[in-house]
């Protein structure tokens, strides 16, 4: 009798369970789109603590409060064909002017770190504003001052004056997996404190691999929805702490959400609030991952400099004049194979060991030139001005 009771309790158990999944997932999908109730192996694992199905809600509740909208305007100077001026043309059509200029309004998400109203948003969201206005979850309006702006990793920072506002909790994204939970809050499309949930799909994502090869950032990617006017709001984990700020979508893809991992946006935002700019580390070369296909390209194209022996590696493609690289010696057409010890295969990796070096600090380049095996000791500089515009 008991044996049968305990496989009852089972039963209705698992069958609850079932029926909260079923009704998360219409929660979260279209009206048009078949519903399909995903058995327990699809859910992402582990499950919160004492199994609790609505989780979500209440790390939204422990954050929402402090995302915010973050509506940025901006004054466009308008260019205007000569003929305009043209006094034949004015003649037959009157004055016809147009503006000189015209205001560009854009809309995006953030999130407050200090209760004197630091905020973190994407730069994207604020670069060449004239007036930033910040509006709270309660319906509170403030002006905002940009305090800096890095385009390189898309974080920026602004500030409200204000005090004793409610803060996120930040976690930390260096130990994320795939499969964990992901939850988004922001402003899709106006649509103020939207949520989506779904996964972490994957860490480390390059800027190449998403399509945005000026950006020094290994991007979190969820299938937690991101739409315009999420940008710059959080990305949080199950237990309600920012882990990332959503920042990007691929267009024409679905289910493909891109976030900045906290931790590097935390380390931008210092720089920027302690100097209201980022000084990032570069050597000066031009570099591309090497494959037998491109090996075999380079030596039968009579045009080209560079002949290589290598068929694995980074190939330096150009070095810049007065660079890091240039003064130590690295040259077109040099593989690199190993920095500081550590194998190199991608271009990424190289841009990754340069960031996390840091300015001033030496690094051991193994590279391969004419088949022949070097060690290069090269220093990053200062990237410059111009350069991380």
């Amino acid at each position: 009798m008991t044996v049968r009771l305990g496989k009852s309790l089972t039963y209705l158990s698992l069958m609850a369970l079932g029926a909260a999944a079923a009704m998360f997932t219409t929660h979260l999908m279209p009206a048009s789109t078949p519903l399909v109730t995903p058995s327990l192996a699809q859910l992402p694992a582990p499950l919160p603590a004492g199994n609790d199905i609505n989780f979500i809600a209440r790390a939204v509740e422990q954050v929402g409060s402090a995302v915010v909208r973050i509506d940025a305007s901006r004054t466009v100077q308008t260019r205007v064909p000569a003929i305009f001026n043209d006094p034949f043309f004015q003649e037959f059509f009157g004055p016809m002017m147009p503006p000189p200029s015209r205001e560009e309004r854009g809309l995006g998400s953030g999130f407050i770190i200090s209760s004197d109203g630091l905020i973190l948003t994407n730069a994207h969201v604020v670069d060449g504003a004239n007036r930033v206005r910040v509006t709270l979850k309660d319906g509170r309006t403030f002006e905002g001052q940009v305090l800096g702006q890095d385009r390189l990793t898309d974080v920026a920072v602004v500030k409200v004056n204000a005090n004793n506002l409610p803060v996120v909790r930040l976690g930390n994204s260096d130990n994320l997996r795939p499969g964990e939970w992901a939850i988004a809050i922001g402003n899709p499309l106006g649509l103020d404190n939207t949520v989506t949930a779904g996964i972490i799909s994957a860490t480390g994502r390059s800027s190449g691999d998403i399509g945005v090869p000026d950006k020094r950032v290994g991007f979190i990617q969820t299938d937690a929805a991101i739409n315009p006017g999420n940008s710059g709001g959080p990305l949080l984990n199950q237990r309600g702490e920012v882990i990332g700020m959503n920042t990007a979508i691929i267009g024409g893809a679905q289910g493909l959400g891109f976030a900045i991992p906290i931790n590097t946006a935390q380390r931008i935002a210092k720089q920027l609030i302690a100097n209201g700019r980022v000084d990032h580390p570069f050597l000066g070369i031009r570099m591309a991952t090497l494959s037998p296909e491109m090996q075999q390209r380079l030596n039968a194209n009579p045009s080209s400099p560079i002949r290589l022996q290598d068929s694995v590696g980074v190939v330096i493609v150009q070095v810049l004049p007065n660079s890091p690289a240039a003064r130590a010696g690295l040259q077109a057409g040099d593989v690199i194979r190993r920095i500081n010890g550590q194998n190199i295969t991608k271009a990424d990796q190289v841009q990754q060991m340069v960031e996390s070096t840091g300015i001033g600090r030496t690094m051991q380049l193994e590279v391969s030139r004419n088949g022949q095996a070097l060690t290069v000791a090269v220093q990053p500089a200062p990237l410059p001005a111009q350069a991380s515009r």
